[in-house]
């Protein structure tokens, strides 16, 4: 598993910026880690879709068991039964399927996205059916451990934000233009030690 190379430099700066993030950085050991699997990162922020963090790690363990390896050829020979047995909704299930099929035609390029910008990135991702702005993001900040990412749309971070700025729930979007502004050019270890402080185990997709 890869550690971003930027991590102790983010520290650093978001310890200046921001007395909160100090202290939090201080509390919560280790760091954000990659497993430079695309198809694994992917379909885990496909599964993670709107549901507590718990109930996600609970479907994919069963999925995992299921097939034996998250891999795009294993996923394909499991049917819409096995795949609702894991508990995914018949959406998620289309959604793997069309994903699982464009990996395995290699019609998604890993290598493409990585050379382009956050923004273009997203905008590539969501052309897949099921990969929504959430889910493109999940996977920019996992699998590619890009330093910018701020899921807006996470309710965790929100959940988070709320709880340590005493702001209400859910932030408004001047507080969220804000945090991004301060946190900048490092959102995505802000956002990584705030998820910390409201989960013990550290979030991974």
């Amino acid at each position: 598993m890869a550690k971003p190379l930027y991590w102790k430099k983010a520290k650093t700066h978001l310890s200046k910026k921001d007395k909160i993030l100090r202290k939090l950085i201080v509390k919560y050991k280790g760091s954000l880690v990659s497993r430079d699997d695309a198809y694994y990162s992917l379909l885990k922020s496909i599964v993670g879709q709107q549901i507590s963090v718990a109930a996600a790690n609970s479907v994919w363990k069963k999925l995992e068991k299921k097939a034996n390896k998250i891999k795009p050829l294993k996923i394909s020979k499991l049917s819409k039964r096995q795949l609702s047995s894991c508990g995914l909704s018949r959406q998620k299930i289309e959604y793997i399927k069309i994903i699982t099929k464009k990996f395995i035609d290699k019609s998604i390029s890993v290598r493409k996205l990585k050379q382009l910008s956050d923004e273009d990135a997203i905008k590539y991702l969501t052309t897949i059916k099921g990969v929504g702005k959430w889910t493109a993001e999940m996977f920019l900040f996992f699998n590619q451990l890009r330093p910018n990412i701020f899921p807006v749309q996470d309710i965790g971070l929100l959940r988070a934000i709320s709880i340590h700025y005493k702001t209400k729930y859910p932030p408004n979007s001047s507080q969220l233009i804000y945090f991004r502004n301060k946190w900048s050019p490092y959102c995505t270890v802000a956002t990584w030690y705030l998820w910390r402080s409201i989960d013990p185990v550290p979030v991974k997709y």
